[in-house]
This record gives structure tokens, C-alpha cells and sequence, in this order.
């Protein structure tokens, strides 16, 4: 079996990858070091095929990716003016899952999905409006930069919203759905049929609609600061393309997976406490055996629930500031021992404690520097790799360009997480 294992990973991680590979005759598959375990097939995995494409493979947030621009700022310009900065960003941008634009834009991609070939997505229309340029949860972002000349960056990583999901939910439906499990069987469409073509045109329109929200978002934040691009870097990470390998075709199935090609860059994000970089692909043996694909990030160390703890259903006690809760099934009363006037209410929350204690994180951010808004435990620094150890890893396929400290870091403030994406 054709496959490049980069890095070290957990055996599950591996056999998703070596299942997708072996629903092909002759395919090759590439693990790269931040890879996980994801939907069918893993987080930092790229699986080329010459006669299918992987609906399950492209996953359900179709074109999720990064954006990052270089603006005409220095460090010193913006100084004190970061935390008005950052609010006006969480203000104006909506972040977290169904959320809808409050400031409305028109786009020429709306034209095109009014257009759509597929009826379905021409459905899509008013939703994809509503949320372009709005940023999801889990591991999305908003974040200003410094890098090395003091230069201020921004940069953004997320995808194809509700658009994209509801995409990928119809066709994975009509290709037959290998199960709904994170370990599922690939879901593949032969290119030459009719199906296979319908798809791969629905793929591009919703990875045009998450280039577009980026774009959006990117040119709001500029706004906010004023200022214009010197430099934009832009690339999908859950996407599928035809290219050439090796002197023979391809479509090259990429999930959280940036393609490298010699000098091709790219935006990789690390945590929200650390350096992302611009990085850029080089030609050589290591880079050609790796599909000219590299990182998307530091790779997840800790699951969500290990991170964050466990959510679930309890009673709550529901007087502020009181933290007393029981497990649905589990309480003898209906009011709180502390409070005996007030009645436990049914309530989501956290049921299990997780590793990592984010009150501390927000401290340790804030004294150096860094203006957090929104976050939660899993997605703290100490859930993830060191993004150095897996570029190391990829040794000379790769060369860092730049080297980018967060200054501002926005993102959606709960634990609400689609297991789905990356």
C-alpha cells in the first residue's frame, strides 16, 4: 500500500488513512504530522485517487481554510489600541455555529449559487447569504499578528458555513453514506459519472463561497483598523484538486492538509497562544513522496472532552454565581441545598472537569500581551502539538517565511464543536 506516514500518530489515526487508500486500486495516501483522527478520513490526510473523489473525504466544512494578510501597520501603530480593536471585531463579526451576519453583504458568489447547476444548493441561496462572513466555533478564528519587522497581520481560518454542510450532507446521501461513525468507510464517486461531475462542481461553488467569507471577514477587520493589504496568502485545507504526480493524474483529496507546491505559500496556524507562520513549499524528494502537501495547524494532543470535560444534561442550581448541579436521575430534591427558594432547572453544562484549567490560560495570555475574546479549554495551547515539532518533521519539504505572534486572538466563546470538521 502506497502510503507516507509523517510523523508519530496513534494507530487509529493510521488505519483511517490505510482504509481510505485501499478503496482504490493504485491510490497513495500521505499523513502529515499534525494529523488526527477525523471523519472517515484523518485530520492532516491527503489520499490521491485516479478514478474516484472522496465526498467523506473533503468532509462536511467544505473549502475551510486560512487567510492571512500583511498590512502597512507596525506594531507601535496599533499599541494600546488592540483591546478596542478586538472588541469591535467580536462586535462586528458573528462567531459561532448557525450564526447569521448582522451586517449584511452583497457578493458575486451569491450570484453563482442562485445559479447553481444543482437545485439543492440553489435552495442554499438566502442561508449562504445570511452567513457570509460570519466565523464558526471550535477552532475557527480572528486573530492579529506581529511578525519579525513589527509588521501587523491578520489572519482567519475557517469554511463554507451551513452551505458547505448542507453540500456535502446531500451528497455523501446520494453517494451512499459508508456509515456515521468518525471510523466510517470512505465515500467515494467515480469521476467519469454523472453523480461524481455533479459533486465536484457543488465542491467548487461551496469552496468559492468559503474563499469569499474569508475575504469578507478580512476586508471587515482591515476596516476596523484602518489600513490596507501589502501581502495576502489564501489557501482551502479541506478541499479536493486535479493535479499531476509523478506524470499521471490525480485528484487529491486533502482534509486539514495545505498544499505546498514549490513556492506556493501558506498560512498555518498554531494555538492561540503561540506563533503561526508563513510558510512555502520547496521541490524535493520529501515534498514530491508528500503530494506537495504540509500541516494546517499544530495537530490536536487532547481530544475536546479531554481538554474541556464532559458535557451532558444536569440539574443547576440557578442563582448566579451558585455551582451546584446534579445528574438528570441522580436528585433526591428539586431545589438547591444552598438556596432551598430556588428550584434546579434542566440545563446543558459541563458534567466532567477536563485537563486543562482555562482560567489560568486567560491569565497566562493576558500577561503576555495577548487580547483573548472568546475561547474555551479545548482549544488552549496545551491541547495541541508544538506547530515546530510538526514542521521539523516535515523537514526540506517546507521552508518558514514568517514567523507570526498573536497579538489579538478572537474566537467563539462556548464548547459548541461539530465532531465533523476539522
Amino acid at each position: 500500500m502506497n502510503i507516507t506516514v509523517i510523523g508519530e500518530h496513534e494507530e487509529r489515526t493510521v488505519r483511517q488513512l490505510e482504509r481510505c487508500v485501499a478503496a482504490e486500486d493504485g491510490a497513495a495516501g500521505v499523513l502529515c504530522a499534525d494529523g488526527h483522527v477525523g471523519y472517515s478520513q484523518p485530520v492532516g490526510g491527503a489520499v490521491a485517487y485516479r478514478r474516484n473523489i472522496s465526498v467523506s473525504g473533503v468532509g462536511y466544512d467544505i473549502g475551510c481554510g486560512n487567510k492571512a494578510v500583511r498590512t502597512g501597520l507596525r506594531r507601535e501603530d496599533v499599541g494600546a489600541d488592540v483591546p478596542r480593536v478586538m472588541d469591535e471585531i467580536v462586535a462586528r463579526i458573528s462567531f459561532g455555529v448557525g450564526r447569521r451576519n448582522d451586517e449584511p453583504v452583497d457578493h458575486p458568489v451569491l450570484e453563482a449559487i442562485g445559479a447553481a447547476d444543482a437545485e439543492p444548493q440553489r435552495e442554499l441561496r438566502t442561508l449562504a447569504a445570511d452567513q457570509l462572513g460570519t466565523v464558526g466555533a471550535g477552532n475557527h478564528y480572528v486573530d492579529l499578528f506581529a511578525d519579525e519587522e513589527d509588521f501587523v497581520w491578520v489572519g482567519v481560518h475557517f469554511g463554507s458555513r451551513g452551505f458547505g454542510h448542507k453540500t456535502a450532507t446531500r451528497y455523501l446521501e446520494l453517494a451512499g453514506l459508508n456509515g456515521d461513525g468518525m471510523d466510517a468507510e470512505p465515500t467515494l464517486l467515480p469521476i467519469d459519472s454523472e453523480l461524481g461531475q455533479e459533486y465536484i462542481a457543488a465542491m467548487q461553488l461551496a469552496g468559492d463561497y468559503a474563499s469569499a467569507g474569508r475575504d469578507v471577514v478580512v476586508d471587515r477587520v482591515l476596516e476596523i483598523l484602518g489600513t490596507s493589504p501589502t501581502l495576502s496568502v489564501h489557501n482551502h485545507h479541506n478541499f479536493a484538486w486535479s493535479e499531476s504526480h509523478a506524470g499521471e493524474d490525480w485528484w487529491v483529496v486533502r482534509k486539514g492538509c495545505t498544499p505546498a507546491f514549490p513556492g506556493q505559500q501558506g498560512f498555518v496556524g498554531s494555538t492561540m497562544g503561540e506563533q503561526s507562520v508563513i510558510l512555502e513549499g520547496a521541490d524535493t524528494p520529501d515534498a514530491r513522496t508528500a503530494l506537495f502537501s504540509t500541516v494546517h495547524g499544530a495537530g490536536r494532543l487532547l481530544s475536546r472532552t479531554e481538554a474541556a470535560g464532559k458535557m451532558g444534561v444536569a440539574f443547576g442550581c440557578p442563582e448566579r454565581g451558585c455551582d451546584f448541579f446534579v445528574i438528570h436521575g441522580r436528585h433526591e430534591s428539586a431545589v438547591c441545598p444552598r438556596h432551598p427558594f430556588a428550584r434546579l432547572t434542566k440545563r446543558r453544562r459541563r458534567v466532567r472537569p477536563g485537563l486543562i484549567d482555562f482560567d489560568r490560560v486567560r491569565v497566562d495570555m493576558q500577561g503576555r500581551g495577548i487580547e483573548l475574546r472568546g475561547g474555551a479549554a479545548d482549544e488552549a495551547p496545551d491541547a495541541y502539538k508544538r506547530l515546530d515539532d510538526v514542521l521539523d518533521a516535515h523537514g526540506d519539504s517546507i521552508r518558514v517565511l514568517h514567523r507570526l505572534t498573536p497579538i489579538g486572538v478572537a474566537m467563539a466563546g462556548h464548547d459548541t464543536f461539530d465532531p465533523y470538521k476539522d
